[in-house]
């Protein structure tokens, strides 16, 4: 909007680049044009106010289909005033000229013409379109629809009003029908997700099947091993019984041999020492038998007192170590006269 800035009796307005202003004091027009600064007197000043920019416009209306389905059109119209003198004689753009403010509203009024025939170029070629065909071609078609159709329509010509560019943005049904129209190639997709599903599943299971089936054929393989490594230990167990029981019969031989020779050379061994210890029996007895002979015969002929002396000392190598000794007469008669009945040969 412009700005303006009061003074006693007179105000000041500055325009902006993107509006047109038309100043007229009476019939007659002061100033015109975009980008206008000027002093006026608001007692005498009609001025009007036009923009000149482009401007977009959200349009969002219903329409019926060939098949009498409603469905709903979202749509950008960008237009422009072309001819700002034009529609401000059709339209009220004029401005309060001590408040700046328009005094009615014509961008409403311009954006419900707008509305009205867009709205209406695109429900007439609706009316001949299925439902199906205006969901899926339906938007580059009526955009090029409704921007001809503005671009031609007589009421936007002579208000000075130009369609840059139309944008349909979505083409929708009502929810009830989008739903139905969206449940068959939604079933399709859970159909194909089910049977993606199902043949996982059946691979899955096919995969268990070669694998149990894998685990049971290693597992026969391993008994029939098992099998042939039991009957290899059981016939290795009977060689090695039979060659311990032969290594067996081979040492009780032998030891039986050596033991039959350790017992004859035993016996050679008894007999040898005991024909040497008869030997010597013998010979020792028939020494003691010599040595008694010469002891008899070096005793015979001897006196009384010499028999005696030869006893006592007999007897002395035969008796204990004594201490002391006392010796009686009648100890030394009675020890002579065994001594001497002792040496008497019978």
């Amino acid at each position: 909007m412009a700005d303006i800035s009061r003074a006693p009796f007179l105000c000041h307005l500055r325009g902006t680049p993107t509006a047109y202003i038309r100043h007229q004091r009476g019939t007659a027009v002061a100033h015109e044009g975009v980008g206008l600064v000027f002093w006026y007197r608001p007692r005498t000043a009609v001025i009007s106010e036009v923009p000149v920019d482009d401007r977009e416009l959200a349009v969002l209306f219903h329409a019926r289909t060939a098949d009498f389905q409603d469905v709903a059109v979202q749509a950008t119209v960008t237009y422009r005033i072309a001819d700002p003198v034009l529609a401000a004689t059709r339209l009220d753009f004029g401005i309060d000229p001590e408040l700046g403010t328009w005094r009615e509203k014509p961008l409403d009024q311009l954006a419900g013409m707008i509305n009205e025939s867009a709205q209406q170029y695109a429900s007439d070629l609706l009316a001949r379109t299925s439902l199906t065909t205006a969901l899926a071609e339906g938007v580059p078609v009526i955009r090029a629809r409704v921007t001809d159709g503005l671009r031609a329509d007589a009421r936007l010509v002579q208000t000075g009003v130009s369609v840059v560019g139309v944008r349909v943005v979505a083409v929708r049904p009502s929810p009830d029908v989008e739903k139905a129209l969206r449940t068959p190639t939604r079933e399709q997709i859970q159909t194909e997700a089910d049977r993606a599903t199902y043949g996982r599943r059946a691979l899955a299971v096919e995969q268990e099947r070669r694998i149990a089936e894998n685990e049971l054929q290693s597992k026969i393989e391993l008994a029939v091993r098992e099998e042939r490594l039991v009957t290899q230990e059981g016939a290795n167990e009977q060689r090695r019984m039979t060659e311990q029981a032969a290594a067996a019969r081979i040492a009780a031989a032998a030891e039986a041999e050596r033991a039959e020779t350790a017992a004859r050379s035993q016996a050679e061994r008894v007999r040898v020492e005991a024909a040497a210890r008869a030997e010597a029996v013998r010979l020792v007895g028939q020494a003691e038998a010599d040595a008694e002979a010469a002891r008899v015969a070096a005793v015979t002929g001897l006196d009384t007192s010499a028999v005696v002396a030869l006893a006592v000392r007999d007897l002395a190598d035969h008796l204990p170590a004594i201490g002391a000794l006392t010796i009686t007469p009648d100890v030394v008669t009675e020890a002579v006269a065994r001594f001497a009945r002792a040496g008497t040969p019978r």
